[in-house]
């Protein structure tokens, strides 16, 4: 007599039965604003993929697909196809604001990365040429990475990057790193490894840089000359304050506005702007176009005193 081992498990059934409803319904939410990307440079012809942020033709994608691009061509999944433009590219933080000539495509909602937690779910939504309707699945696997970005001689770090194990095709970046709810929390950028997908977040400070990219083509930046390591801070200012590390500043270029103000090597820099500073992503968090030329208020630790002075930014000039 033949026997069927087979079994199920209602409840393993049902977990599934409910992660590909979520896929399903993000993919049928996002895809339909997700745009192939094609553009032709001195260098050849090139890819990508681009996300409908608003109902006046602007896409948002990364700085790297359209670098050394005017404009290009874009094809949605539902056959349109337009040409788009420029509008402003950020190769520091890898993302670029672009304007097709025309377009009914729904905008996607964005969301707030910093909400994101370990373990989460997360869909990779893209438009690569030849893969149209690349969709995969996976959980943020880390976040608070770094990822280098350089334009000319200025190398800064892309902070908060969000990992993700969601497989990212070639011609992939560019496009819509989404949560369960179908809002848009980063946009994927780069192949970090077998297995691991890195994007750009959609945060306060990325909303910022895009804000500034489509209203000006380009994003202003401060600087104030400082460079630093995070440090653990003493156990009696650390039950005091709550902060455990701050920034020990271990070079201040001359005639800088930090040198001005009057930080010097050694210090450890708390605070600036009312925020804590743990690390070097945290001071330059605070660099963008609004901090030049205003006052900017730094609390350091100098042998064991607190000190405060007032630095005002100049602007970074690549």
């Amino acid at each position: 007599m033949d026997t069927d081992h087979t079994t199920s498990d209602p409840a393993e059934e049902a977990a599934l039965d409910a992660y590909s409803r979520v896929v399903t319904t993000v993919a049928a939410r996002v895809l339909p604003s997700v745009a192939a990307l094609s553009v032709r440079t001195a260098r050849g012809a090139g890819a990508g993929s681009a996300v409908t942020v608003g109902t006046d033709g602007l896409l948002l994608t990364s700085a790297h697909v359209v670098q050394g691009a005017a404009g290009g061509s874009a094809a949605f999944g539902d056959g349109t196809e337009t040409t788009f433009r420029v509008v402003g590219a950020d190769p520091l933080s890898d993302l670029a604001v672009l304007r097709v000539e025309e377009t009914t495509v729904p905008p996607v909602e964005l969301g707030d990365a910093d909400a994101l937690r370990i373990g989460q779910l997360v869909v990779a939504v893209g438009n690569p040429m030849g893969l149209a309707g690349s969709v995969t699945a996976g959980v943020v696997s880390g976040l608070g990475r770094s990822l280098p970005a350089r334009d000319g001689r200025v190398t800064r770090l892309i902070e908060d990057v969000i990992q993700t194990d969601a497989a990212l095709n070639p011609g992939n970046s560019g496009g819509a790193l989404a949560d369960s709810a179908g809002r848009v929390i980063g946009v994927n950028t780069a192949v970090a490894g077998y297995g691991l997908g890195l994007a750009v977040p959609i945060n306060t400070t990325t909303r910022q840089i895009i804000a500034e990219l489509t209203t000006a083509g380009r994003v202003r930046r401060a600087w104030l000359g400082v460079a630093g390591v995070p440090v653990p801070l003493p156990p009696d200012l650390t039950a005091r304050t709550g902060q455990r590390r701050g920034l020990r500043v271990v070079e201040v270029v001359p005639g800088s506005p930090a040198g001005v103000a009057g930080i010097y090597l050694g210090d450890i820099i708390l605070s600036a702007g009312g925020r804590t500073v743990a690390d070097g992503q945290g001071l330059q968090r605070l660099m963008l176009g609004p901090a030049i030329g205003a006052r900017l208020p730094v609390t350091v630790l100098r042998k064991g005193a607190f000190v405060d002075v007032v630095a005002v930014p100049t602007e970074l000039r690549a």
